[in-house]
């Protein structure tokens, strides 16, 4: 039979009626400040995902029940990120209006950005909860306002104060730290205290970002910022099935692997299975 293959994140391929969550990717890093890459992310999980099993054996779900459709990766313009952001902010609007859930793969953490855009005009009382080794709370990065090492600052202006809870931050400028104090809630280098934040923003809505790099980076080397440091896979997986299913998430993203630079696909493999493990964490999977 003559039908289109169109290759989907591991088992991600339900009608858009059945879907409740849609994912698509965004792939640029035109913003990166370091090694660039992770533009090449959002098709390298998807295409590597057929080597992880739908079934979690930790939830005992399987992605082959789940209300998922992978719709691919956006057409982003490269030469300007207020324009691919534009781009990301339309097709994450379009997937709200038809009531499904936008979970957007990266690209660098930019990407977010245009994401919260249409999210925060739909929830006004929408809140954040950040993975990230990096604060990403300047104001500009060399000038320049969009920049992934912004994008929580940008954020924050769509939200307002005592909003965003970050967790496992270990770097950044002492600018950030100090401005933070005033605005943001930030755990360092781990993420105690999620649970409490967890119970605290019961029945609100939440948008989750994760930017793997929040990771050790002896588990995921194939990222454009390393930062010595970070949490093992088995914490994350944890927390990340917490607060996929414990909380309201109305949108997420996950993001910053550049898969060129772990040859080994390692990096890559960890990306895939800490979306699976997200996608089936939800309650209406």
């Amino acid at each position: 039979m003559l039908n289109a293959k169109i290759e989907t994140f591991l088992g991600c391929d339900r009608p858009v009626e059945q879907a409740h969550t849609i994912l698509f990717g965004a792939p640029f890093d035109s913003t990166t400040s370091f090694r660039p890459g992770t533009r090449f992310g959002p098709p390298a999980i998807r295409h590597e995902s057929f080597g992880i099993e739908t079934y979690s054996p930790y939830q005992d779900r399987d992605l082959e029940d789940a209300h998922v459709l992978d719709i691919g990766d956006l057409e982003l313009c490269f030469g300007s990120a207020e324009q691919a952001l534009a781009d990301i902010e339309a097709q994450t609007d379009e997937i709200l209006q038809a009531g499904k859930r936008p979970f957007l793969v990266g690209g660098e953490h930019l990407v977010t950005l245009g994401a919260m855009r249409a999210v925060a005009k739909r929830y006004p009382d929408l809140h954040i909860i950040h993975f990230d080794a990096h604060a990403d709370l300047r104001d500009d990065y060399l000038g320049a306002p969009l920049s992934h090492a912004c994008v929580l600052r940008r954020c924050w202006e769509l939200v307002g104060d005592d909003r965003i809870f970050q967790f496992g931050i270990r770097s950044g400028e002492r600018a950030e730290f100090q401005w933070g104090k005033d605005h943001v809630s930030t755990q360092k280098f781990n993420l105690e205290g999620l649970g409490k934040t967890v119970q605290a923003l019961q029945g609100k809505p939440v948008y989750f970002t994760l930017d793997l790099d929040v990771l050790d980076p002896s588990i995921f080397p194939g990222t454009g910022t390393p930062e010595a440091g970070g949490i093992s896979f088995e914490a994350l997986r944890i927390a990340v099935t917490q607060v996929c299913s414990e909380l309201n998430i109305v949108a997420c993203d996950v993001n910053e692997l550049a898969p060129t630079l772990d040859p080994s696909g390692v990096s890559t493999a960890v990306a895939c299975k800490t979306i699976r493990e997200m996608l089936l964490a939800f309650p209406d999977f």
